[in-house]
């Protein structure tokens, strides 16, 4: 592996995050592929340690994660974590890390999103987020039941007949290369589509909703200086959260597009990149 990439943005071998930004999947642990159908899985002892010294600080940590509330909570069980707030659905539900208690959540219509969506993604999948509760969809693939909750199988009308907090789209048996080539020049209305690294999966959140206008807002709430923040991820829905930090870390396996906005590259999740991250200045 090639050594970690830096940029010229590091910060003085004095300064110490006062937020600590974390995705989950491929950052925390090793994720199942690139696909949200993600079963939940154990960090590293050392991964954990790592998360447990920053908590013993007088620093924030934030899971920021594209997971369902439902699909967070055991990690924040895991890590201990029983203050602040956590970020999920790629910034559109905050919850209250101690209790998973809603705390905020953005929601859009669905209606011309699918209708859109239809036409130019024709047998396309479509799962809809029931925050709290589970999903709807309209085709029951294996492993939608990793999402969390309870799943259940809708026709399109009863899919879109309720604002949502995102909605996930799969095209069975194509590349995200053909979902991107069909894709191009298409405005999809009222929404913010993130795109998979890997497979035909995107998800559709509310316009201007992203894990890094989520954690703004909760920065401002906390009175942090946004000189005083860190954020750590490895997917496309970080590159709003990377941006955002005063030092923006990518994990060692993340694509090009994500090391790009990076300030620097971390090894990977594989050889638990992020405690050697933190342990830096923790």
């Amino acid at each position: 592996m090639a050594a970690p990439a830096l940029s010229d943005a590091i910060p003085p071998s004095d300064w110490r995050p006062r937020l600590v930004a974390l995705d989950i999947d491929g950052t925390l642990c090793s994720g199942h592929g690139v696909s949200p159908i993600l079963a939940h899985t154990t960090m590293s002892p050392a991964v954990r340690a790592a998360v447990g010294a920053v908590l013993r600080s007088d620093t924030h940590v934030v899971l920021s994660t594209g997971r369902s509330t439902i699909a967070t909570l055991p990690f924040l069980a895991e890590l201990g974590l029983s203050v602040g707030t956590a970020i999920c659905s790629n910034g559109a539900v905050s919850i209250d890390a101690a209790t998973g208690a809603v705390l905020d959540q953005s929601v859009f219509d669905l209606v011309e999103p699918v209708a859109v969506l239809r036409k130019v993604l024709p047998g396309a999948v479509f799962t809809v987020e029931e925050v709290g509760v589970g999903e709807r969809t309209t085709v029951h693939l294996p492993g939608l039941e990793d999402f969390g909750g309870t799943l259940r199988v809708v026709d399109l009308d009863e899919l879109v007949s309720t604002p949502s907090t995102r909605l996930t789209v799969h095209w069975p048996d194509r590349s995200r290369v053909e979902l991107a080539a069909a894709l191009a020049g298409v405005q999809v209305p009222g929404a913010h589509c993130v795109y998979e690294v890997d497979g035909a999966w995107m998800d559709i959140s509310p316009i201007g909703v992203t894990k890094g206008s989520a954690l703004e807002a909760l920065r401002v709430r906390l009175g942090v200086s946004a000189d005083d923040t860190l954020a750590v991820g490895d997917g496309t829905n970080d590159l709003e959260m990377l941006a955002w930090a005063a030092y923006g870390v990518a994990m060692g396996q993340a694509p090009e597009v994500v090391r790009a906005v990076a300030d620097e590259v971390c090894p990977p999740v594989t050889e638990d990149g992020l405690a050697t991250l933190l342990s830096r200045w923790f």
